[in-house]
């Protein structure tokens, strides 16, 4: 992806605006070339009135905040999941502008209604053009952000609602999983000079044909990411449902602890093994244009959690968390190689994740792809498959882990102790990844969260009928693991 060249200097967006007012222009993308931006130096100085409002690290943190009044926002489906939390969101966006700040805010589709979307295709075609689908598809942001400044305007502020395309984000033509190619943001610097806020839909961009392109699962942490490169910032926000990273999924593991900072590979490596806090392209793409990303929730001003080049040394252990997947389907094949395989599903966008052999049989995954675009993939290329959706994943993250066999081992022992049988195991660098029955999921999380010693030292548990694990230590648990070890080498 093309973007504006910040250099060394590129703490924030006032930088590129000083190097625009001595080369007379700022330029954007592959040969674009833009009018000097002017900003007073009420707009330089005004974010520092709010740095209460919208904290920084307390380490001294770089970071756009203290020197430009342009911030980049993520509202996730569920931070916009009903007419009450578009409206929160909208509320947020207009005390930031009364502030002084300019708000770029990027939204997703309203709560699941993307889902709905897929679900309705499917009913009319069991294999729909991408092309439409990707049409299709762009439709649920464009409502959230309809709404989200009808909001704002309603609060007696202005905004306006952009699509992708509008935006000046464009892709190539691959539809459903298409790449970014350039971004173009003059349009969103005219709107911001009049005062708007900019309500940009995510996900979504326009191909070389014109034609509107999605940029698969997850894809607004994509598009935000990139918009704030393309604007010379330094950072980025994500806001949603959670106040951060956990060691877990807070929702499932209540004694879950928040991570302070992680390093983007570790971030990279939770997002692809299923932590559905970002996009892994997100990340990617945040470490090729050293922006860092802060992910926090949507209904409090409290710090979260930063993503960020390297991982702070005070928050390295062993086990950095555990991830899962509530559902990771299993398809099986016969008679036909793992090329022809890769091939049938690329040409429908979709991305392989593991493939193994037994005997004559190939089985492979396919995460974040819909069961039935695997299907309509194979079935366009005359290949059969069997499909068993009973099963799911958690995977251990930490920087290293596949140096750290006996990790592995812990956690191999562990879940057979507990009678959990992994179906597949994959490892890499920086994550050990174990394909277990769905119904065993949630258990095996709480299991090895406890077994690593993840817990919130704070956490008090409430009273009531709960889970063993969510009123256990790390120490308790480690016992029980010894205690099943001497066991099984008996």
């Amino acid at each position: 992806m093309d973007i504006v060249d910040r250099g060394a200097t590129r703490n924030s967006t006032a930088d590129a605006i000083e190097t625009t007012q001595r080369d007379d222009s700022l330029s954007v993308g592959t040969g674009a070339r833009y009018s000097p931006i002017t900003v007073g130096e009420a707009d330089r100085s005004s974010t520092i009135a709010i740095q209460e409002e919208y904290p920084r690290l307390a380490n001294g943190h770089r970071g756009v905040g203290r020197r430009s009044s342009i911030v980049v926002w993520k509202f996730g489906g569920t931070s916009v999941a009903d007419p009450a939390r578009l409206r929160a969101a909208a509320e947020r966006i207009v005390v930031a502008q009364r502030d002084g700040l300019k708000v770029v805010a990027v939204l997703s589709a309203m709560g699941r209604s993307t889902d709905d979307l897929i679900s309705m295709a499917y009913t009319m075609s069991e294999r729909p053009l991408l092309r439409e689908l990707d049409v299709l598809l762009s439709v649920g942001e464009c409502i959230s952000c309809a709404l989200a400044s009808m909001a704002v305007n309603d609060l007696g502020s202005h905004a306006v609602s952009l699509t992708g395309p509008q935006a000046g984000i464009h892709t190539d033509g691959q539809h459903g999983n298409a790449q970014l190619a350039e971004l173009y943001p003059r349009r969103i610097l005219d709107a911001l000079d009049t005062g708007a806020a900019v309500l940009v839909t995510g996900y979504q961009g326009i191909s070389p044909a014109g034609d509107v392109t999605t940029l698969g699962r997850g894809g607004s942490d994509t598009s935000a990411v990139a918009l704030a490169a393309a604007l010379g910032l330094s950072e980025c926000d994500i806001f949603t449902d959670v106040s951060g990273v956990f060691t877990a999924d807070p929702r499932l593991v209540p004694d879950a602890r928040k991570l302070t900072a992680v390093s983007r590979e570790t971030m990279l490596q939770f997002a692809a093994a299923g932590a559905a806090v970002l996009q892994p392209r997100s990340v990617e793409l945040a470490a090729a244009h050293d922006v860092d990303i802060h992910v926090r929730s949507s209904f409090t001003t409290d710090v979260g959690t930063w993503i960020l080049e390297e991982e702070p040394v005070f928050e390295t252990s062993v086990v950095t968390g555990v991830a899962h997947r509530e559902r990771e389907t299993l398809f099986a094949v016969r008679g036909v190689s793992p090329a022809a395989i890769t091939a049938a599903l690329a040409h429908r966008s979709v991305a392989i994740g593991t493939i193994g052999r037994d005997g004559q049989c190939l089985r492979f995954t396919a995460p974040d792809s819909e069961d039935a675009a695997v299907v309509a993939a194979l079935s366009l290329a005359g290949i059969g498959v069997d499909v068993h959706n009973e099963f799911g994943s958690v995977s251990l993250v930490s920087a290293g882990i596949a140096r750290r066999p006996d990790v592995t081992a812990e956690a191999m022992l562990a879940l057979e102790c507990h009678g959990i049988e992994p179906q597949m195991v994959t490892s890499a660098p920086s994550r050990v990844c174990f394909l277990i029955r769905t119904d065993t999921v949630h258990h095996a999380v709480r299991l090895l969260h406890d077994l690593f010693g993840l817990q919130d030292g704070q956490y008090a548990t409430p009273t009531g009928d709960r889970d063993i694990y969510a009123s256990r230590t790390g120490a308790e648990a480690r016992r029980e693991f010894e205690s099943c070890t001497q066991q099984h080498h008996r």
